[in-house]
């Protein structure tokens, strides 16, 4: 299906993000998965050849180019070389940790952050999910109260994405006691704060080079001017970040679910089986078939909700739609191109094999299929 999503300034800026990755990812992707850790200086350059942060304005070292088709190009290029521990690492800079500093900080907060995440020095993370608190923000435990000139943090995180790696971690506590939406506000923690400290890499199935952390706060001195937003705002504020988080996780789904089926096709049309290529059975061209279908079709709302946003309309409802349906489409994928391969797809050294794991987590960070369904079901009988 001829897509229209782009024009010749998003294609020029693809062989750009393709040749970065061809250069400095692919050489060292096993690597990374090996040791379980990407190697901070990718991100420097990575930001240097403007792969990421592109929406950071120029008065800061970015490009102040808001428009999310050239993210939506990385997601897709990345998928290209199966590289889906910096994609996810690449995707919580720009669809989390940067929209909030961009959208919540004052001037003075600006200066002393942007830069940094400019050249990719800075890496930041989200802290939101605790032990036993997961898409229940109201549920969240860490506490903050103020103390003169700082802020004293008590709690602990978990399942914190790039937690071991990151520079700065935005962290939403509870500051009041009331019961209400006005509890919880957001904090800049920095790397060497008093008090904060990292606890165990979490051991996952998959994502191997993407480090998952544990975040302790045991008393943690945070300095007033690290509040970003209004005190007692936080919850608004995360609820109104969810779309952009959401398409994240969706542009990121839909692009790997193309890239591991075109991968099974060109398997196919190579692997030989009763004395031809696969794709001479019916069955499996039905397979194809069916799941074609169902990319093409995903694409245009895909595309439809990059351009909403682009336009500043994408809604959280709409944005839960495409999260829901589109990371379990991509579990559907995997799972039948796995098939496809037969023993071969349950070898590490395939795609396939390797997208079986990394892929799984996607129905249940940035909210659960079933959140999903219950945010999209509350606004159709309202």
């Amino acid at each position: 299906m001829h897509r229209r999503l782009y024009g010749p300034d998003h294609e020029a800026y693809r062989e750009t993000v393709r040749e970065f990755l061809s250069r400095e990812v692919v050489p060292h992707q096993h690597d990374w998965n090996e040791a379980r850790w990407i190697d901070r200086a990718v991100f420097s350059r990575a930001a240097k050849a403007g792969i990421y942060g592109l929406q950071i304005g120029e008065e800061y070292g970015g490009s102040g180019e808001p428009d999310y088709r050239y993210r939506m190009v990385v997601c897709e290029e990345t998928a290209r070389i199966h590289a889906y521990s910096l994609g996810l690492t690449v995707s919580l800079q720009d669809d989390l940790v940067l929209h909030y500093l961009l959208d919540l900080t004052n001037e003075e907060q600006r200066r002393r952050w942007l830069p940094g995440f400019a050249t990719g020095e800075i890496i930041g993370a989200l802290a939101m999910t605790e032990p036993g608190t997961g898409s229940d923000l109201r549920g969240i435990r860490t506490t903050a109260r103020r103390e003169g000139d700082c802020w004293i943090l008590n709690g602990q995180k978990t399942f914190i994405s790039s937690g071991v790696m990151a520079d700065l971690v935005v962290v939403a506590a509870r500051t009041g006691n009331s019961g209400g939406s006005h509890d919880l506000s957001l904090f800049v923690v920095e790397r060497d704060t008093p008090g904060f400290e990292r606890g165990r890499k979490l051991d996952k199935i998959g994502l191997p080079a993407q480090d998952t952390a544990e975040l302790y706060f045991r008393d943690a001195e945070v300095p007033a001017a690290n509040l970003i937003g209004e005190e007692g705002n936080g919850l608004q504020y995360l609820m109104s970040h969810l779309p952009r988080e959401r398409l994240g996780v969706t542009a990121m789904a839909f692009a790997n679910t193309r890239a591991i089926f075109e991968t099974t096709v060109e398997y196919c049309k190579q692997r030989r089986a009763f004395g031809a290529p696969l794709t001479d059975k019916q069955h499996v061209r039905f397979e194809l078939a069916e799941m074609a279908t169902e990319i093409d079709i995903v694409q245009s709302y895909v595309d439809q909700s990059v351009l909403a946003f682009n336009a500043g309309e994408l809604t959280p409802v709409d944005a839960a739609k495409g999260k829901w349906f589109v990371s379990e489409l991509q579990k559907r994928v995997v799972d039948r191109c796995l098939q496809l391969h037969g023993g071969y797809g349950y070898m590490t050294e395939y795609p396939v094999a390797r997208a079986y794991l990394d892929t799984r987590p996607q129905t249940i960070y940035g909210g659960t299929t079933e959140i999903m369904k219950e945010i999209i079901g509350r606004d159709v009988v309202a």
